[in-house]
């Protein structure tokens, strides 16, 4: 494991001292989401999952998700916030069937939200967002039942999983020493 950066004096590119101190960047932490792979079957039937940040520690995901008409994620408690950009398509949650989501849309949701997203069987292209989430996902079946958990850790694990089965390498931003991430580092689980 490397060491994590040490704070140094900032400088700007011409050599001159700023008066702070910042972490030492050797390059942007940029992905091209064209060559990031789709995981597929880890929300459920549907679903495939584009992985572009994962912060074990903070709880934090920012994910690509392409739902196909008629897909749905189980209703769920937010312990954190969500953001979604939509950028293709239309969705709904089940809650509020009059406010529909639909390519750029917005959405912010404060933690302790409860609400099951769907997408409706009858648009005529799969549906695509961006999510950005702190915290986790509390899943439950329609009875109101405990389904599962979905958080940063739980999230590796299971794209993970899914990649090895699909044979497809993970490549996305890590955090604390940020930096790439790739499936080639060993998963001991």
């Amino acid at each position: 494991m490397s060491a994590p950066p040490k704070p140094a004096i900032a400088m700007t590119s011409s050599g001159a001292r700023l008066p702070i101190l910042g972490l030492p960047q050797g390059e942007l932490l940029t992905l091209n989401v064209n060559e990031v792979p789709f995981v597929e079957s880890t929300l459920g039937p549907g679903t495939s999952v584009q992985l572009l940040r994962l912060d074990l520690e903070a709880g934090r995901w920012v994910v690509v998700v392409t739902m196909a008409p008629g897909a749905e994620v189980p209703i769920h408690y937010h312990t954190g916030t969500a953001e979604v950009f939509t950028l293709k398509g239309r969705w709904i949650y089940r809650e509020y069937p009059d406010q529909p989501q639909t390519a750029g849309s917005y959405l912010f949701e404060p933690g302790g939200s409860v609400h099951t997203l769907r997408v409706p069987a009858d648009n005529t292209e799969d549906t695509v967002m961006l999510v950005m989430v702190t915290g986790a996902n509390i899943n439950f079946t329609e009875d109101g039942q405990f389904h599962s958990v979905i958080d940063a850790v739980s999230l590796q694990y299971l794209l993970e999983k899914f990649a090895r089965k699909q044979g497809v390498e993970l490549r996305y931003l890590g955090a604390g020493a940020a930096g790439f991430v790739g499936s080639e580092q060993p998963c001991t689980r």
